[in-house]
């Protein structure tokens, strides 16, 4: 009771002080028990402060009520440094701002929730950029940089946050305010300068030199013969010591190109010994991975290990000839020099991603954080990689490295078994021997991430004793009631405690999907997450999907990451008590609009549209669903009832008071047009089609078209285009004899019995060998097909084998009718790749099609907004709106006058249709089109 009522005045207290948003509920504690690391912690509470005034009376609130308090920025720390037990400040909702830009002295002063890109997209029209740039670049904040010290690829040119941090701005505990100069005492907190004066000895001798030394706390940067710096030395605090709530930061010259040098080599060591020796020609950068990072071909030159070297010039001759140069200095097994924008992001891509895609061994199996950075002199790099290694076998333990070689850190992910006592008694004794080698080579146990709770147990191994004790003296002067990230750094929590999988089920749950690549075990597919939070981006990357929703909201409860967290704490019991049943994991996923973009733009493939299946399946299993469940959730077997009066029910709608009654019985949101139903079905057509195209002369001329919902009742035009331009490919089309249904309207909305019950009929009514090519028109349908199908229905061989025979038009014509040349029709086009397309397909083919047809022009990428059901659903049209405008509209709106647009989803259509009064068609419209013009090519010439 007292507990409770102390929490009632602390929210009290801080709801009367603080302007910002104040949330002690369920969803925000859930939301910030973890970040990117092994650990958890659950908050009391969380506190987004609208400004430095909010900062300084969260923490005088938090220290009259003797609660600590937690800075943190997009949550993407390793090191567990960004969780806590106490208040957790936001810093990302509101101090967003670039205070101002002064492209004269090459400075910004930001505040601690501005993203790293944003900052560089500000500084870039000067010809100026943010020097260090961590793989997170694109959500990771510069509050968290400084706390962090964070680093990135090009610190062998431009170095570490520390060394671009001209001057900052602190609130300590209790709200006072500090500004941290270089070259002055002034705002240091009483007694600093008498602990350094006093220690001077320890200071020079006890810090290890080299690039990447991020450990402990820069205490030597407050020696008389460097400054003092105090912005220095507060940079890496971790949230220790106070909260930046501003900061003056230096910007560098960017060059005008750049080329990248890719050099391979026999193995890791082989690179890792090369590297030290580039470091005279002044590259960006010298990064480095080894073969078992890379699980797809990717261009690179031959070799088992490569280095990436990025080279700069005014201009891309003068950035090719540094980088030739380097290529003539490097003993390489194979070279190559990438000056294509485009072809160097696709190999900055896999390195960037690395940090999700190093959590799953090349076998499937798990691996995790813990050791992610430790950092060695550079000469060292090749001698202790070979002691990393062996250390690792003896522990039988695997691991990827990969990582800044130029500097002398390692990142790896190790597949410990978290999840057990001896695994995590493992941990430790590894972690143990491991600080003790870094030492030996006189490294640093944290070269860029910082140490939280993952490495401060061991600091004494690095620093000693003596200094140790310092580095809890040096923080008591800033915080003095032990408020700030108590846990961290100075008097630290062990490093196995914590562990964040302690709470979750020991045993498999009972899910309806079957988890192929997660064992069977939906436990496992929610620890996919590690939190590297690609998903938070406020533009995608590329022509990537992933996380439509957050951009549209820009709130954490709305990305992948956040609605992972969500189910973890569901499966925990603990913050979230009510299982399947949960009020707080319902409301984050239904703004869901199961693109399936997460399924290949997460660097780890959280797959948040069949959780979110799963998720309804259960919560609604013997309750009453939502209307729009019953009414678009079983569309196909309504579509079915209705077709011999659709001209009727096409009549009704157009009444305005009949729609509006219809839609709101329907769940449907009132801004919505109900579509039109076809007057004669495709299958009707088909029917009645058949035999009137080419004869058969033998079964490769064959191919089954799949007659989904949506083409056969909404879209029949489309199936019908696609019937020509297979006849005008030598091929006959046919068609199951009997109603099929892919199960996508039921998967969607959670009714997994009757999804699998429809999928099992579908299966039994095909009345053709499964092995065959099946042509599927709408790249949902086949999505569904390719991997709802065999994931439901994991033990029947029939799922996995009709999933193998799914083709879009594309893909079939490249595949099984090589020689046919289509129509040459010399236009532009825009419009919009579906989502499934992205995440499932791929749209490789289609790409080539395109182009041998003679249509110019990218798609765009993203998210319609409509996505099947989402966008009729009533309360999601805002979403549904703000996905289309984000890529979608402005491609359309800023296509060349007479350019078709393209759109081969019935949703991408329906969405245009409706939010811009646009006609898009499917791919195979335009090519049937193009049959009956003088461009036509005759088959096979």
């Amino acid at each position: 009771m007292a507990e409770r009522q102390d929490r009632t005045a602390l929210v009290r207290a801080l709801g009367s002080a603080v302007r910002g948003e104040v949330e002690f509920g369920t969803t925000a504690r859930a939301l910030m028990t973890m970040d990117a690391s092994n650990y958890r912690r659950v908050p009391l509470g969380v506190v987004a402060p609208r400004d430095a005034d909010d900062v300084a009376a969260a923490l005088a609130v938090c220290r009259a009520h003797a609660v600590p308090v937690v800075p943190r920025g997009g949550g993407t720390s390793i090191a567990g440094q960004a969780t806590g037990t106490g208040v957790v400040l936001d810093l990302t909702r509101h101090l967003r701002k670039i205070v101002e830009l002064d492209a004269a002295s090459r400075t910004a002063v930001v505040q601690p929730g501005v993203v790293l890109d944003d900052l560089r997209a500000a500084a870039a029209p000067h010809g100026l950029t943010f020097g260090p740039d961590p793989s997170t670049h694109s959500r990771c904040t510069l509050g968290g940089m400084i706390g962090n010290n964070a680093c990135g690829s090009h610190s062998v040119a431009w170095g570490t946050t520390a060394d671009n941090v001209h001057a900052l701005t602190v609130a300590r505990y209790g709200g006072d305010t500090l500004r941290l100069d270089r070259g002055t005492w002034d705002g240091a907190p009483a007694g600093l300068r008498e602990l350094v004066g006093s220690h001077l000895a320890l200071l020079r001798t006890g810090f290890p030199e080299l690039p990447r030394r991020i450990s402990g706390y820069a205490l030597d940067a407050l020696l008389p013969e460097r400054g003092p710096d105090l912005a220095r030395a507060f940079c890496g605090s971790e949230g220790t010591l106070g909260v930046v709530t501003e900061a003056t930061v230096r910007l560098v010259e960017a060059p005008g190109s750049r080329a990248l040098a890719v050099l391979g080599y026999a193995d890791e060591s082989a690179a890792a010994e090369a590297a030290p020796g580039l470091l005279p020609y002044r590259p960006l950068t010298v990064e480095g991975m080894a073969a078992d990072l890379v699980r797809e071909p990717a261009g690179l030159p031959r070799g088992g290990a490569w280095l990436f070297v990025e080279t700069g010039g005014d201009t891309p001759a003068e950035a090719r000839a540094h980088a030739e140069r380097i290529l003539r200095a490097a003993d390489a097994v194979d070279t190559a020099v990438v000056t294509d924008p485009a072809g160097q992001r696709v190999l900055w891509r896999i390195r960037e991603d690395a940090s999700g895609t190093a959590t799953r061994m090349p076998d499937g199996s798990e691996a995790w954080p813990g050791w992610e950075d430790c950092a060695v002199p550079p000469a060292r790099l090749g001698p202790y990689l070979r002691d990393f290694r062996a250390l690792l076998t003896a522990h039988g333990l695997r691991g990827t490295p990969y990582g800044h070689f130029g500097d002398g850190c390692i990142h790896v992910r190790i597949d410990f078994d978290l999840l057990s006592g001896d695994g995590v008694a493992r941990f430790r004794r590894f972690s143990e021997e491991l600080a003790a080698l870094v030492v030996t080579h006189g490294g640093s146990l944290s070269g860029e991430h910082g140490d939280g709770q993952a490495r401060a147990e061991l600091l004494t191994r690095m620093y000693g004793d003596e200094l140790v004790a310092l580095f809890g003296r040096f923080k008591d002067l800033w915080d003095p009631d032990g408020g700030m990230n108590p846990g961290i750094l100075a008097r630290p929590a062990r490093l196995d405690e914590n562990i964040r999988f302690d709470v979750l089920p020991k045993r498999p749950v009972d899910v309806t999907f079957g988890y192929p690549h997660d064992g069977g075990d939906f436990t496992a597919a929610v620890r996919r997450c590690v939190g590297v939070a690609k998903c938070r981006t406020a533009q995608p990357a590329g022509t990537d999907v992933m996380c439509p929703s957050f951009r549209a909201t820009g709130e954490e409860a709305h990305s992948t990451r956040g609605r992972a967290r969500l189910l973890h704490e569901m499966l925990a019991g603990e913050v979230i008590t009510d299982g399947w049943r949960s009020e707080e994991v319902r409301d984050a996923l239904d703004l869901c609009l199961s693109c399936k973009g997460c399924r290949s733009d997460c660097p780890v493939g959280v797959d948040m549209a069949t959780y979110k299946a799963e998720f309804l399946h259960h919560h609604y299993r013997g309750r009453l669903r939502p209307a729009a469940h019953y009414v678009m959730g079983r569309l196909p077997q309504w579509l079915r009832l209705v077709a011999p009066i659709a001209p009727a029910l096409n009549a009704l709608a157009r009444i305005r008071p009949f729609a509006a009654l219809a839609k709101r019985l329907a769940g449907i949101t009132a801004e919505r047009t109900i579509p039109v139903l076809a007057g004669e079905t495709f299958t009707r057509w088909a029917r009645k089609h058949r035999g009137r195209g080419t004869v058969i002369l033998s079964s490769d001329q064959v191919v089954t078209v799949w007659p989904d919902t949506f083409t056969d009742h909404l879209s029949p035009e489309v199936g019908k285009a696609a019937v020509r331009v297979l006849e005008a490919a030598g091929r006959t089309a046919l068609y199951p004899e009997r109603s099929v249904c892919c199960g996508l309207t039921y998967v969607s909305t959670g009714q997994l019995d009757k999804a699998r019950t429809v999928m099992r009929r579908t299966l039994d009514r095909m009345g053709f060998s499964l092995g065959d090519p099946l042509v599927v028109l709408e790249p949902s349908c086949a999505a569904t097909l390719r991997t709802d199908l065999p994931e439901l229905l994991p033990d029947d061989p029939r799922a996995a084998e009709l999933a193998g025979s799914v083709r879009t038009l594309a893909q079939f014509l490249e595949e099984y009718a090589p020689e046919w040349r289509p129509p040459r029709l010399d236009r532009r086009v825009a419009g919009q790749t579906h989502c499934h397309q992205h995440a499932v397909l791929g749209d490789a083919a289609e790409r080539r099609l395109r182009e041998r047809a003679g249509l110019e022009g990218e798609l765009s990428g993203g998210c319609c907004g409509l996505a099947g059901n989402f966008g009729f659903e009533r309360g999601h049209w805002d979403v549904s709106v703000a996905c289309a405008e984000e890529q979608l509209l402005p491609s359309v709106r800023g296509a060349e006058p007479g350019t078709d647009i393209l759109a081969d989803g019935f949703s991408c259509r329906t969405q245009l249709a409706q939010l811009a009064g646009v006609r898009a068609r499917h791919l195979a419209e335009l090519l049937a089109e193009g049959l009956d013009g003088p461009a036509a090519h005759p088959s096979g010439n």
